[in-house]
């Protein structure tokens, strides 16, 4: 398995099947690649935001992937977007061919918001995705929270943990470590940094911290289009 950072919170999973996560790469000073590279047979979305949402639509257009989601983003782009969506909501798990997804809480809002105006869509989410034997943990936008240990730190056995670092609008890298510390993964790979000014930060201070803390643990410290392999 491949698992390629694409920049901010998107990447690309590679396997029996090609996973497309928060695909924000129009408009991303970061992206690795552009919408048109990606050719997924899901693409999993954790919440509304236009940095998170990304080109989803259109590369569900493109390639009739469907968008995996909250029910309420699902439904917004199903109804609106006319795209094949599959609807989930926190703490439920569905099994699609060769890939089981699980939504888990994430301490975030969720909108998308054109022209000044907001339309609502419910909860953000993390995922638990389980493909070719391996549990991968995106956790979306969010803070911190103590289910990350008690709930999916304890009853998962992961593989990797995919954590935002960039502070002001999710952890910041203090907290960022402890979760690591929480959900225990193999490897853990910082993203939502540096993206913009106020999210700037330091994954190599981030990685000594939390390999110094935790030796078995290495974190990667990707940069947008570097992969790693499992």
């Amino acid at each position: 398995m491949e698992i390629q950072f694409l920049g901010h919170s998107a990447f690309l999973i590679k396997g029996s099947k090609t996973i497309l996560i928060d695909p924000f790469l129009t408009g991303n000073p970061q992206a690795a690649v552009k919408k048109e590279d990606v050719e997924p047979d899901y693409i999993l979305v954790t919440h509304g935001h236009g940095d998170h949402l990304g080109d989803a639509v259109p590369i569900a257009h493109r390639t009739g992937a469907p968008i995996i989601a909250p029910n309420e983003l699902a439904l917004y782009c199903s109804e609106h977007m006319h795209v094949k969506a599959h609807a989930m909501h926190i703490g439920g798990g569905y099994q699609f061919p060769d890939v089981y997804v699980k939504l888990t809480t994430a301490i975030h809002g969720s909108a998308v918001i054109q022209h000044g105006l907001s339309d609502y869509l419910g909860l953000a989410c993390g995922f638990i995705i389980k493909m070719d034997g391996k549990t991968l943990y995106h956790a979306g936008d969010t803070g911190l929270f103590y289910d990350m240990k008690m709930v999916i730190g304890d009853l998962n056995e992961l593989d990797v943990a995919m954590l935002p670092i960039g502070d002001n609008y999710v952890m910041g890298p203090e907290d960022a470590a402890v979760a690591a510390g929480w959900l225990g993964a193999k490897t853990v790979i910082p993203m939502h940094y540096n993206t913009f000014p106020v999210i700037e930060q330091d994954p190599i201070a981030y990685k000594e911290k939390v390999e110094k803390e935790h030796p078995n643990m290495r974190v990667e410290a990707l940069l947008p289009g570097e992969s790693i392999t499992l």
